[in-house]
């Protein structure tokens, strides 16, 4: 996964990001466990959040490394508590346990592999799995844009069947409505924009949107396959003639990581360290934005 860090010139600057942190705040500071954050950017990046009422983080890993992570990027941890752990591994599970004795609502990534993470939140005995898979998104706010443009799941399900992808699409789009940007237009996108019986990737794009239809997908308009270009932009969309509600208009693509190919002039990147929902007992994944550092991440 690449890493990626917003641009500060004026004149690429997107203001969804700042709307996003503006009604975080007012919603008030939230426990997070920052697992591992044993390396200056995944410190800061909690710190700074916590500086601008998003969230209320307990640092979980070696209190040496982040002692000294926090020397060298000029911050202190006084204020904040330390849950010591001697390894990454020891760190996510001690973290899911602070979720589990409802000490924080979630987790959020630090400097750890993605993989040690992972490993310890989707095991059986972690608790925090649900019936629906886990997934990963990525936001990215794109000028000409009004409102960031979600792409899932780039990190987490390498080569989900239909039920899979299924429950990646509902993931994503309780994600947009829990972000207060409403019902989304949802791309299912492939290599090509027709069904073509030898690519099983425009067969399940058919399927999930006949499911739509039937509200097997709910809270969302489902239409595919399509491909990454004439889903968001609709003059590709207009020279393919395509006749979709999604296509050229959609906030939200399902791809594995092809849609990673479309970068779009001035584009910036929330994707940063997981955040798991476990509140009313229920685990969910969503893209974390610490606000000005894109970290490596998956959720």
């Amino acid at each position: 996964m690449t890493e990626t860090r917003l641009n500060s010139a004026s004149d690429t600057r997107h203001t969804a990001f700042d709307a996003l942190i503006a009604r975080a705040r007012a919603s008030g500071a939230v426990p997070y466990a920052i697992v591992w954050p044993c390396e200056a950017h995944a410190l800061a990046g909690a710190i700074e959040a916590a500086r601008r009422g998003i969230l209320m983080p307990v640092l979980v890993g070696n209190r040496v490394l982040m002692e000294r992570a926090a020397q060298e990027a000029g911050l202190s941890l006084v204020s904040y508590r330390v849950v010591e752990a001697a390894t990454p591994e020891e760190a996510v599970s001690a973290a899911i346990a602070l979720v589990h004795e409802g000490t924080v609502h979630g987790l959020a990534k630090g400097s750890l592999h993605t993989d040690v993470l992972m490993h310890g939140v989707v095991a059986q005995e972690s608790g925090l799995r649900t019936d629906r898979r886990m997934s990963h998104v990525f936001m990215m706010a794109v000028r000409g844009r009004a409102e960031p443009l979600f792409l899932t799941d780039s990190a987490i399900n390498i080569a989900p069947d239909l039920t899979t992808k299924r429950h990646i699409i509902q993931n994503a789009v309780d994600l947009h409505h829990g972000l207060g940007f409403g019902t989304p237009r949802v791309a299912i996108l492939s290599a090509v924009e027709t069904l073509n019986p030898r690519i099983q990737g425009t067969l399940d794009a058919a399927c999930l949107s006949k499911m739509a239809e039937r509200g097997e997908i709910t809270g969302a308009i489902v239409d595919g396959p399509l491909a990454m270009d004439n889903a968001v932009d609709a003059e590709a969309a207009r020279i393919k003639g395509l006749t979709s509600p999604v296509a050229g208009r959609a906030d939200s693509g399902h791809a594995r990581s092809r849609g990673r190919q479309y970068r779009g002039e001035g584009a910036q990147f929330s994707g940063g360290g997981p955040l798991w929902r476990a509140r009313d007992g229920r685990a969910r994944a969503h893209s974390s934005h610490q606000p000005g550092r894109y970290h490596r991440g998956a959720a």
